[in-house]
């Protein structure tokens, strides 16, 4: 268990692993369903296919299968965690939480399991969790899994949403460092257009006002992406890589302009996996790595943002 009060110097990100969920699901299946054409998605929101869980594919399991593979990415067992963290807004049921079912599932009993539902940014919003408990020495070892099965929130014929969202889930296993691997947070919210992603009492799907939305991504937050590099001390410039909320291809692309850098590695993992909201800048996180073209040790930027409205950024170093 974690020595009380000990304080360490920094943590860092050890490991990654995901959970891509087994049902392919095509463009021309999505806009069939949604009654809009196919390129007209892929021009929209840059989406070519997307993956939904099966019935045996929950929440749960699918953080299980991630949160495991993580571990074996960082040579570590379940007895190196002490925390686990379930970044998830689409639980079944407000309780019980998942992250204890997650603990059990992999094995960290009697790690700490709670869940945040920050929404699209609730990875990054978990990850700032992580590092701040492992360098207060409060926990050694914190596994950060997000996890979503949206599928179960979104109506396959609302043309805004149903070709939009999907399901999956990603971890990173954080650890203490002798140098900090996870730079501080730069993260803020905006309540006062909540109204603008939200679930419907009546109907109990997603209702998304997308332009405005796409006009607060392209605008407000640009500047949260300066203030994590400030934080962080190092230059937009010199960062390797971006890895936003993969929302949209097209707000991609425009906060990834406003870095500037003609080097900079952006994660465009929304074409084959859609939205995943709070699995998704892992999602994407681990598709870059696993590409090869980032590489141990390069500074990427992580950057939730979403529902509520949340924003979550920080400088990681790639594990």
């Amino acid at each position: 268990m974690a020595s009380q009060g000990r304080l360490t110097t920094g943590a860092r990100i050890a490991g990654l692993g995901v959970f891509r969920p087994s049902t392919v699901v095509s463009n021309a299946q999505a806009a069939a369903a949604a009654e809009v054409d196919a390129d007209w998605i892929a021009q929209r929101v840059g989406v070519q296919e997307r993956r939904f869980a099966t019935a045996a594919e929950s929440v749960v399991s699918m953080a299980v299968e991630a949160g495991s593979k993580a571990l074996a990415d960082a040579r570590a067992t379940p007895a190196d965690v002490d925390v686990v963290i379930l970044a998830t807004c689409s639980m079944p049921s407000p309780m019980p939480n998942g992250a204890a079912s997650v603990a059990a599932g992999i094995g960290c009993q009697p790690a700490a399991g709670f869940d945040v539902n920050a929404a699209c940014s609730g990875f990054s919003h978990s990850l700032a969790v992580a590092d701040a408990l492992v360098r207060a020495g409060v926990a050694n070892g914190v596994l950060v899994i997000g996890s979503e099965r949206m599928s179960d929130l979104v109506d396959v014929g609302d043309r805004n949403t149903g070709p939009i969202f999907a399901d999956g889930a990603a971890a990173a296993l954080v650890l203490p460092s002798d140098q900090p691997g996870i730079f501080p947070v730069a993260w803020g919210s905006d309540g006062d257009q909540a109204a603008l992603i939200a679930i419907s009492a009546e109907s109990g799907y997603m209702e998304l006002a997308g332009r405005k939305v796409f006009r607060w991504t392209t605008t407000a937050l640009q500047p949260v992406i300066d203030d994590a590099c400030q934080r962080a001390g190092i230059a937009c410039a010199d960062l390797k890589a971006f890895v936003p909320h993969q929302a949209n291809l097209r707000i991609i692309n425009v906060l990834a302009q406003h870095i500037g850098s003609p080097h900079l590695v952006t994660a465009t993992d929304v074409t084959t996996t859609g939205n995943t909201c709070g699995a998704s800048v892992p999602l994407a996180f681990h598709a870059l790595r696993q590409s090869g073209r980032i590489h141990s040790g390069d500074p990427v930027l992580l950057f939730g943002f979403g529902a509520g409205l949340t924003y979550a950024a920080q400088v990681v170093l790639c594990p």
